[in-house]
């Protein structure tokens, strides 16, 4: 199974400082779309793994997150492609759970779900947090200069950040688009299908 994990806000739809709370806030980066239908009919089953604390902070409940992920899931539709599975996080820092990034919690989830390892699968994140998570993992970390991206590169590219990933760990592009097209590029078929 060739797997990728993809983050959510700032990796497939624009992030917002008061937290995206409905489907109607939650609104595509260009290309991001296309590059996950790209994805799958490039033979990857492609998982999402999110952080969301609005739900436990109360700023939008499970009937508003599922109708983000419904918008995400039917856009990739129309575009021949499909999400193989969306694994989100409902708690907050102090709630010291297992499964909000950096923690693997979440990964562990898709692994037991798919009945695979994650190691040297792709993660797709623009935030420290997602690369954390990925390289506890064994993770290929993708970082994109979308969302928090630009902030999180500008901090690794620090030369005495106390930050224990080094630029050398991860791979950085652009937008979701230019890391499919990466990944895509870099994935061997197998028997040269």
């Amino acid at each position: 199974m060739k797997l990728i994990i993809l983050d959510r806000d700032g990796v497939i739809n624009h992030d917002r400082e008061d937290f995206v709370k409905s489907a109607a806030e939650c609104v595509p980066i260009e290309g991001s779309i296309e590059a996950i239908a790209r994805l799958n009919k490039a033979g990857f089953t492609v998982v999402i793994a999110t952080n969301q604390s609005g739900l436990a902070k109360e700023k939008f409940d499970l009937e508003d997150l599922e109708a983000m992920h419904e918008k995400i899931t039917g856009l990739v539709e129309e575009q021949g492609g499909e999400i193989g599975a969306i694994f989100y996080c409902p708690h907050r820092d102090e709630d010291n759970c297992k499964c909000r990034k950096p923690k693997p919690g979440l990964l562990d989830a898709i692994e037991a779900e798919f009945n695979t390892s994650v190691e040297s699968c792709y993660f797709v994140g623009d935030s420290l947090r997602d690369l954390q998570a990925g390289l506890q993992k064994g993770c290929k970390p993708i970082l994109v200069k979308t969302g928090n991206g630009k902030t999180t590169f500008a901090k690794l590219a620090e030369p005495d950040n106390e930050i224990l990933i080094t630029l050398d760990q991860i791979h950085v592009v652009d937008n979701l688009a230019a890391a499919a097209d990466f990944v895509i590029a870099n994935t061997e078929t197998p028997n040269g299908i």
